[in-house]
C-alpha cells in the first residue's frame, strides 16, 4: 500500500489529474464567488472582480492541458506552469486587496474610490452612477472564527494552488524525461 507521499507524488505526476484538479478548483472558486454575489448579495468591488480573472485563465489553460495530456505531457506541464503563474498572480492581487481592506495602503485603482469631482458642466448624478458602488477598502464579509475576509482566503488558497501546480509541472516534466 502506497504511503501519502507516494500517493500525492503519483497524482501530481499525472497531467490528466493535475489539469482536472486545476479546472475543478477554478470552477469551484468561481462558483463560490458568484454564489456570494448573486445568492448572498455580497457585491464585488473592482479588486474582487480582478481576483476572478486568474481562475478563468487557469481553467481555460488547464482545459488545453487536459486535451494535450495523453499525447504531449511536456506541453501539459508547460501549461500547468502557466496555471501556477496565474494562481500566483491571483494571490498577489488578493494580498494587495487585503492591504487595501486593512488600510495599510490606498488602492491605486480609481474604481475603488468614489470621486465626487465633476468636470465643469458635468452631471454629478452621471458621475456617481458611472462609478462602482462598492468600495475596495470595506470588508463585506469575514468568517466569524478566524476573522479572515474573502480576499485573505483567496490570497492563501491561490498561493497553495500555485505551489501544487508548480509541483505538478515539475513532476510531470521529470516523469516525461524518465526521472
Amino acid at each position: 500500500m502506497p504511503n501519502a507521499k507516494q500517493l500525492i507524488s503519483g497524482i501530481l505526476s499525472n497531467p490528466f489529474y493535475v489539469c482536472t484538479g486545476i479546472i475543478a478548483i477554478s470552477v469551484f472558486s468561481l462558483a463560490s464567488a458568484y454564489t456570494a454575489q448573486y445568492i448572498f448579495g455580497l457585491q464585488p468591488c473592482v479588486l474582487c472582480l480582478y481576483q476572478r480573472a486568474p481562475y478563468f485563465a487557469a481553467a481555460l489553460i488547464a482545459l488545453i492541458g487536459l486535451i494535450t495530456a495523453p499525447h504531449k505531457p511536456k506541453i501539459s506541464a508547460a501549461l500547468i506552469l502557466i496555471c501556477a503563474i496565474a494562481f500566483l498572480c491571483g494571490s498577489v492581487i488578493a494580498a494587495y486587496h487585503t492591504g487595501v481592506e486593512l488600510h495599510w495602503w490606498k488602492s491605486f485603482l480609481e474604481g475603488c474610490q468614489v470621486n465626487f469631482d465633476v468636470a465643469e458642466g458635468g452631471d454629478i448624478l452621471a458621475s456617481i452612477q458611472s462609478q462602482s458602488a462598492v468600495r475596495c477598502d470595506e470588508i463585506p464579509w469575514s468568517d466569524p472564527i478566524l476573522k479572515l475576509s474573502m480576499a485573505n482566503y483567496n490570497a492563501i488558497l491561490s498561493f497553495i494552488y500555485a505551489a501544487f501546480s508548480l509541483a505538478g509541472a515539475i513532476l510531470i516534466t521529470r516523469k516525461s524525461n524518465g526521472f
